[in-house]
């Protein structure tokens, strides 16, 4: 995941925008800064629309150089310090070819797809996430910042006939790649870190990086694509939300270039579009300017852009999730909002606003703004959908929600750390500061019919948070039974001031209890807690990337198994873990050794060959 700022592609070391520039008045707004500052800030006060509208032009004539020079000499890049508890979000170098895994523990089941599991991560170039300081003061990358790795496991059957029939021998190969966006390119070339952070930081600090970064390359920050891993007509793409996607060749993990629908998106693209069964594709562009909130509809063979609509949206809000029904998109806008004007006041770019509104928009897939039916819910923070379906008159909407976000942290002079720690939290030891991070499964039911929201609720407990949600993806936009998740441990994750995942939850959503009941939005909050099953590792083995492999030509739901990278940390010892869905809590199927350290990342992916 990474920040949803607009950027665009560029050529050799100096960038050429093609996209609509970001956008904010700095009039109107009292902030102080040092003096040294002002005359940077002065030419840009009306408004920066202008200064990114012409950006080709002004680093044409301006000296780049000078302005390079200008930044080796004020700014020094410093190494974010880590804690031991935090070794396996460190970078790893590239292997720079498929490596043969041979060592399988167990077995892998005849009748598993061949293909291609792949997972996406930040994996930063430069060893640890950077901090920039400067007379402006300190900016630093936030924990979701860094380049795009990928992490792929082969699968390929290699048949024979023998006297006792046909069989195959399994032959697994391992292979992982950066991600080479064209500021990878770029400051893989110049063997040193060019974008200043621009996200986090002193209000000064945090304006000086953004105007330094758009005027030596066109952009305020670089291309991360670091979140998840797409496939639509037969293409790969790597992806993350403050930019376009990244075509991968699957076989290679090579990059071959950006993927804007032939020129027709031209703005952010979410890290979790989504395919109804006609095969087109739902997106949605996130900015941080006006038109803050587009959706778009790709055709099924990904040559055109069919449906485009600005939902008008009076604020920039952080949206990584979109929801599909049959008929309808489900757009989720809570308050996690961006806003360069807060850090003119002395605020911070991204912040949890959580006094502001929550809603839910549901749209017919070919809609308009004004088509679009908004219900109020109760203000949370959630940003991975598990599914949305119709059932009659109603829209069931579920997700993963927490009282306050994980993205960017904490307010600027907070303790980065304590503020993570008492966030990662359990809820059952929790005070009004601490456990805000304990994410849950959710429910909401609207009626499209009356307007109303029918009930919200949580859907598990309070003896494990719960994230990373996933079902069989055949069940996207229709009722299904069945969900799974990766399972948070709360002390761990405390302990590092980062999510660690010790297991994997399934959720069997027809079998409920209802627990409680209390206030909520018009009284209807009503926790309907389902039963659970759990998969739980060794102790100090954690996942990522978590993903549903569909058993072929089976109509059953939960036919089918979880594939995952897990890590020991006692070891330091990676491996694949292969779990069967349908019985979820005995020992994995196979476990695969790997031939070096996966990091922890975001999202998986399984890609069958068949």
């Amino acid at each position: 995941m990474a920040t949803n700022f607009t950027h665009r592609s560029f050529k050799s070391t100096v960038c050429t925008q093609r996209s609509t520039p970001l956008s904010h008045r700095f009039g109107s707004f009292k902030l102080s800064i040092p003096s040294s500052f002002k005359p940077l800030l002065r030419d840009f006060k009306d408004n920066i629309s202008v200064v990114t509208r012409d950006a080709p032009k002004i680093i044409k004539e301006a000296p780049v150089r000078l302005l390079d020079t200008f930044v080796d000499l004020v700014f020094e890049f410093v190494d974010q310090p880590q804690l031991p508890s935090q070794s396996n979000f460190a970078p790893v170098e590239e292997t720079g070819e498929a490596v043969s895994l041979l060592a399988i523990q167990g077995s892998i089941p005849d009748d598993f797809p061949e293909g291609v599991y792949i997972r996406n991560g930040s994996n930063p170039l430069f060893g640890e996430s950077q901090s920039a300081e400067s007379m402006f003061g300190k900016t630093s990358s936030v924990w979701i910042e860094g380049e795009g790795m990928l992490h792929a496991l082969y699968f390929n059957k290699e048949y024979r006939t023998t006297e006792h029939g046909d069989g195959g021998d399994w032959k697994i190969m391992y292979n992982n790649r950066y991600v080479e966006t064209a500021t990878f390119k770029l400051e893989k070339e110049r063997n040193k870190p060019c974008f200043l952070p621009a996200v986090e930081g002193n209000p000064s600090a945090v304006i000086s990086s953004f105007i330094l970064n758009l005027l030596r390359y066109g952009m305020p920050n670089k291309i991360m694509s670091n979140t998840n891993i797409i496939e639509h007509a037969g293409k790969f793409y790597s992806i993350a939300e403050n930019y376009v996607p990244q075509e991968i060749d699957i076989k290679t993990l090579e990059t071959l270039g950006e993927w804007d629908v032939n020129g027709a998106w031209t703005r952010p693209f979410t890290s979790h579009p989504k395919a109804p069964g006609t095969g087109e594709l739902v997106t949605m562009g996130a900015d941080a300017q006006k038109p803050y909130f587009e959706l778009g509809v790709i055709s099924a063979d990904g040559s055109k852009l069919i449906h485009k609509v600005d939902l008008k949206f009076n604020r920039s809000t952080l949206i990584h999730d979109i929801g599909v029904t049959r008929r309808y998109n489900v757009i989720l806008d809570f308050p996690l909002i961006v806003d360069l004007n807060r850090v003119l006041r002395g605020g911070s770019l991204i912040k949890y606003e959580k006094e502001a509104y929550s809603r839910i928009g549901i749209m017919p897939r070919y809609g308009d703004a004004d088509s679009v039916k908004w219900f109020p819910v109760e203000t949370n923070c959630a940003f991975h959908l598990i599914n949305c379906y119709e059932i009659d008159d109603e829209v069931v909407v579920m997700a993963c929600r927490a009282r306050e976000s994980i993205i960017p942290g904490p307010d600027l002079g907070t303790n980065k750390l304590e503020w993570f720690s008492k966030g990662f939290k359990h809820v059952d030891f929790a005070d009004d500061d601490e456990g805000k991070l304990f994410s849950r499964a959710y429910e909401w039911r609207l009626n499209m019919k009356t307007g109303e929201l029918i009930r919200e609720g949580y859907l598990t407990g309070t003896e494990f948070a719960v994230d990373f949600p996933m079902i069989n993806p055949h069940f996207t936009g229709v009722e299904n039974r069945f969900a799974y998740a990766q399972v948070v441990d709360s002390t761990a994750s405390s302990e590092a001031g980062l999510a660690k995942y010790k297991g994997l939850a399934k959720l069997y959503l027809e079998e409920r209890n209802v627990d409680e009941v209390y206030k909520g939005v018009e009284n209807k909050s009503v926790e309907e807690v389902v039963k659970m099953e759990y998969h739980m590792f060794p102790k100090n083995t954690y996942c990522s990337g978590s993903a549903f492999v569909a058993k072929s030509e089976s109509d059953d739901e939960d036919d089918g198994w979880i594939i995952t990278f897990v890590h020991n940390e006692d070891t330091n010892q990676s491996q694949a873990y292969i779990v069967d869905a349908g019985q979820f809590s005995k020992v994995p199927m196979a476990k695969i050794p790997l031939p070096s350290r996966v990091p922890y990342g975001f999202h998986g992916y399984f890609a069958s060959s068949g």
